[in-house]
């Protein structure tokens, strides 16, 4: 398998990320020849094991974080160990706190914890960045047999409001679904649940509609396809809500953290693509993790990523180093951008 053959001197070039964000795409070549299964790099292995704030059990941020966290074991040689968490939320207190080494969170998450804003006011979290990854997909779910057709059908004309699963509470589901559900003035009930719980209550749902605790919809940020969500297709059947409109209006407000973007039909096996809000994904570390650490869990990513691929994580088909550099404000890890410097990105 074809694994891109890694340039170890370390040649300072003067350039920022700012300025090699257009820089072209000759700038990655060298990362696409073959090479050997832990490269030839001078990068001494970590001396102690560390953990990785992944996400919940059956979601994109936790198996893609598993499938990383195994080859970055086996390339090292020390323990790299997943823990399932609620989310963005939960991981930025963990990494940021030092409870956990590494983890995942969406960008517009870290833009607020780094700054002090929105759900973190006042917070002014410090992290760095190992380097943006792949994206995350609003998805807006609703039973087949609904009669909601689009993000203002799930308004209605009783007093008595549909319920909507938001995600977990404090996590980045939340934060992203009561932006979309504010900004399109949709009034609902909103409920805190996990993706098990929101995918198990809407079946019971559709399967009696007086089922104590039912949902009529749910919202969840993920990774296409997400396992839980592309399987509910099969035994119930669902639709994706089109909320292109709000989208657009979300991504313009709020620039650099949100991204217009569509579900391909065939992630769902949907009649047509689905026009959604994107929001990029970052893997952050804490504040003294080691260069060892920081560099070859990079170095992995990029350089097993046909690995990662074949472990069917599409989102890895993604990766690319040119744009993983785009993480400010938050800065680069120093050992993450010695080694993009070494690439040549």
């Amino acid at each position: 398998m074809d694994r891109p053959r890694l340039l170890t001197p370390d040649r300072p070039t003067g350039l920022t990320r700012r300025s090699v964000l257009g820089f072209g795409a000759a700038a990655a070549s060298a990362l696409l020849v073959p090479g050997c299964s832990r490269g030839r790099a001078e990068e001494p292995a970590p001396s102690e094991s560390a953990t990785f704030a992944t996400g919940n059990a059956g979601g994109v941020y936790n198996a893609f974080g598993a499938a990383l966290c195994g080859l970055v074991s086996e390339v090292t040689g020390m323990d790299l160990r997943p823990i399932a968490t609620d989310g963005s939320v939960e991981n930025l207190n963990l990494v940021a706190q030092r409870k956990a080494d590494l983890g995942f969170c969406t960008s517009d998450s870290a833009l607020a914890a780094y700054e002090g804003t929105g759900a973190f006011k006042n917070a002014h979290m410090r992290f760095y960045a190992l380097g943006r990854v792949y994206d995350n997909y609003v998805h807006v779910v609703v039973p087949m047999a609904s009669k909601a057709q689009s993000l203002s059908d799930l308004n209605t004309k009783s007093s008595k409001k549909l319920r909507v699963g938001v995600g977990p509470k404090e996590s980045g589901t939340e934060i992203v679904s009561r932006l979309i559900l504010g900004t399109a003035g949709i009034h609902v009930e909103m409920v805190n649940l996990s993706l098990t719980d929101s995918i198990k209550l809407l079946k019971a749902k559709a399967d009696k509609e007086t089922a104590p605790n039912g949902i009529d919809a749910f919202i969840w940020s993920g990774g296409v396809p997400t396992t839980p969500i592309a399987d509910l297709q099969k035994d119930l059947g669902f639709r994706l809500l089109n909320i292109g409109a709000v989208a657009q209006e979300i991504a313009l407000t709020n620039f650099g953290g949100f991204v217009v973007s569509a579900i391909p039909p065939s992630q769902y096996g949907l009649a047509s693509s689905v026009p959604t809000l994107a929001v990029p994904n970052y893997l952050i570390a804490k504040q003294g993790l080691s260069d060892s650490w920081a560099w070859w869990t990079v170095n992995t990513l990029f350089r097993r990523q046909n690995d990662l691929i074949a472990a069917k994580h599409p989102e890895a088909g993604s990766l690319d180093p040119r744009s993983a550099i785009a993480t400010m404000p938050v800065p680069l890890h120093p050992a993450a951008e010695r080694w993009y410097r070494q690439n040549h990105i």
